[in-house]
């Protein structure tokens, strides 16, 4: 399999960003970290491993990047705003700056993109498809949160909703709406076993609410013995990477 490093020098996060580049033809899948952050965290965990016969056969390429998610999410003890500012700050490197570095290394202008992430790094993944779909078609969203409320520190502004799925989907409507059920869809996996209570029931409601508008999506909920884990994760996305991409 094809490996390479990548460090992108990014205007908007101020400094360079890791990426790990797997496979050389196929779906260009754009992988968000979870609340590690780490761009190597999929391979580190048999996540690449176990895409090996999609990569390989050249139904995908994967572009396994870093986040900035502990500045804008996880350490809570910094004042909101700098984090909300942190998190657009890493949303307009994704669009400004790493979709036409994979454009360009994939040699073809305008290629859609996948997207997928498990937890936290699938609501990065969500928001994207959900506000960017002309670009992100796909999403493949694992043990997902989708309502950052409890993440944004009392932060109630105009940036928060609009980076929070679960406050905007229900008020999508108009051309923004047609733009999201004409370009992307959303799926969305859960198991109900260890450490995915509450996961489960918001995918669920994200779920009915996509339903509503009428946003393609699938809701694929797993037993009560799959846990928050990487062995689980590496099944769903074999599963849902491999029915969407591996014919």
């Amino acid at each position: 399999m094809h490996k390479q490093a990548h460090l992108l020098e990014s205007a908007p996060m101020g400094r360079r960003i890791y990426l790990w580049q797997y496979g050389t033809f196929g779906m260009p899948l754009l992988v968000f970290p979870s609340a590690s952050g780490m761009a190597h965290e999929w391979e580190s965990h048999g996540m690449v491993d176990a895409l090996g016969d999609l990569i390989g056969r050249g139904r995908i390429k994967l572009y396994c990047v870093e986040s900035n998610v502990s500045e804008a999410w996880t350490k809570r003890e910094n004042d909101p705003r700098w984090r909300m500012s942190r998190h657009l700050a890493y949303e307009r490197f994704v669009l400004d700056e790493l979709v036409p570095f994979i454009r360009h290394d994939c040699r073809t202008e305008g290629i859609p993109i996948a997207v997928s992430g498990t937890s936290l790094g699938a609501y990065y993944a969500a928001n994207l498809a959900l506000k960017q779909p002309e670009t992100f078609r796909y999403a493949l969203c694992m043990s997902g949160r989708f309502d950052i409320t409890e993440f944004a520190g009392g932060l109630a502004d105009q940036d928060v909703y609009f980076n929070n799925p679960m406050a905007y989907v229900p008020n999508l409507g108009g051309e923004a709406l047609e733009r999201v059920r004409r370009g992307t869809h959303l799926t969305l996996v859960c198991g109900r076993g260890k450490w995915e209570d509450g996961n489960w029931q918001e995918a669920e409601r994200f779920a009915a609410m996509l339903s509503a508008k009428g946003i393609p999506h699938d809701l694929d909920l797993w037993g009560h013995d799959v846990a928050h884990e990487w062995v689980w994760w590496r099944r769903q996305a074999v599963m849902h990477l491999g029915r969407r991409y591996g014919a």
